[in-house]
C-alpha cells in the first residue's frame, strides 16, 4: 500500500477580486458625483505705491460704486450718475464724452465692494469703442 500523502495547499482568501470591486465602485461613484464649486474668496485689493502722476487736462473718468452704479466725469470735474446701468446708455455716454479721440486717458474708479461684472463690462466697453489708454485708480498705502 502506497499512502502518499496529497500535499495540501495552502489555504489563502483571495483579495484581488475585493481591489478590483472596490477600484469600480470609486470609479463609479466619482464619474456620477457632481461636484459644486462653493469657495468663498477674501481678496484685498493690492494698494499702488508712487508718485501721483499730473492730471492731464483731458481724460474721462469713470467711477464705479459698490452698487455697481456708474459715474462719469465730464468737462466740468463733477461727476455725473447714469441714467441707468446698461451696456449702451454707457456707451453712449462714453462716445459722447471722447468725441472723435480715442487717445485720451480713461480711468476706472471703482469701489473695493463693486461687483465684478460691473468692471468687466466697463473695461468691455472701453475696449469696444477703442480707447487705447485704460487704467485703474489706485491708492496709496498708509503708512507705507
Amino acid at each position: 500500500m502506497d499512502f502518499h500523502r496529497k500535499k495540501r495547499e495552502k489555504l489563502e482568501i483571495s483579495i484581488t477580486p475585493m481591489i478590483d470591486v472596490v477600484f469600480l465602485l470609486l470609479i463609479f461613484f466619482m464619474v456620477t458625483t457632481t461636484f459644486n464649486r462653493e469657495t468663498v474668496l477674501n481678496i484685498d485689493l493690492p494698494e499702488a505705491e508712487g508718485s501721483e502722476l499730473e492730471r492731464k487736462l483731458r481724460q474721462i473718468e469713470l467711477s464705479i460704486d459698490s452698487e455697481g452704479v456708474y459715474y462719469l466725469t465730464g468737462e466740468d470735474g463733477l461727476p455725473r450718475q447714469l441714467v441707468n446701468q446698461e451696456k449702451e446708455t454707457l456707451k453712449q455716454e462714453l462716445l459722447k464724452l471722447a468725441g472723435s479721440s480715442r487717445s485720451i486717458p480713461f480711468v476706472i474708479n471703482a469701489d473695493g465692494k463693486t461687483p465684478h461684472k460691473s468692471v468687466v463690462m466697463a473695461l468691455d466697453i472701453a475696449g469696444q469703442i477703442g480707447f487705447k489708454h485704460i487704467t485703474f485708480a489706485a491708492i496709496k498705502p498708509n503708512g507705507g
